[in-house]
């Protein structure tokens, strides 16, 4: 069985998969094709990433690939806890600029979904903390984008508690949303 519940955007999900446990340990399928086409998540994952971060307070995005390598992720921790923060960049969109953010953990046990159209970041809130994901399109660098963390536009509320983010080269020279002109339309209704 598989818990699905949808976050203040619709679109964006967590999922949190069944703990089979004994004296042994536990159990859990995290991944399954068939049951998840079954609730309405038909996606061809491509690839699977994995990120160690061994800070506290490092901050990985705000990240997405333009089309044609634009990416769905199911995002989950396998060891510590982040911040997941997801931000609909997709044009005409009802939410446009607006984000959701949802603490993952090892010990809750919950995956987040991000589909196409929206950029994706995360804050560790541990030492030592490992995050695995599943992608729907290969990596490109030639598509790879970022946004600025701290963009004013968008206003995301990252829980820093007065320290200086750990971010790559990258994600310092990041343009804002508006410089970088993401390439997603709404396209529901």
């Amino acid at each position: 069985m598989l818990e699905i519940r949808s976050l203040e955007i619709p679109e964006i999900r967590e999922l949190k998969p069944r703990k089979f446990g004994d004296g042994r340990g536990f159990f859990a399928e995290t991944f399954n094709r068939s049951r998840l086409g079954e609730v309405g998540i038909d996606i061809d994952w491509m690839q699977d990433n994995q990120s160690y971060s061994a800070e506290p307070f490092t901050l990985r995005g705000l990240h997405y690939q333009e089309p044609p390598f634009a990416q769905d992720k199911l995002v989950r921790v396998l060891r510590g806890r982040i911040l997941d923060v997801v931000v609909d960049i997709r044009r005409g969109s009802p939410t446009y600029k607006r984000w959701v953010a949802l603490e993952l953990s090892a010990d809750a046990f919950n995956q987040l979904l991000v589909p196409v159209g929206f950029a994706h970041g995360f804050l560790t809130l541990e030492p030592d903390t490992e995050v695995f994901y599943k992608v729907s399109a290969p990596y490109s660098g030639a598509h790879d984008r970022s946004i600025r963390f701290d963009d004013p536009a968008i206003g995301v509320q990252w829980p820093l508690e007065g320290h200086a983010p750990v971010l790559s080269d990258k994600d310092a020279k990041a343009p804002t949303l508006a410089e970088a002109n993401p390439h997603f339309d709404y396209t529901g209704s």
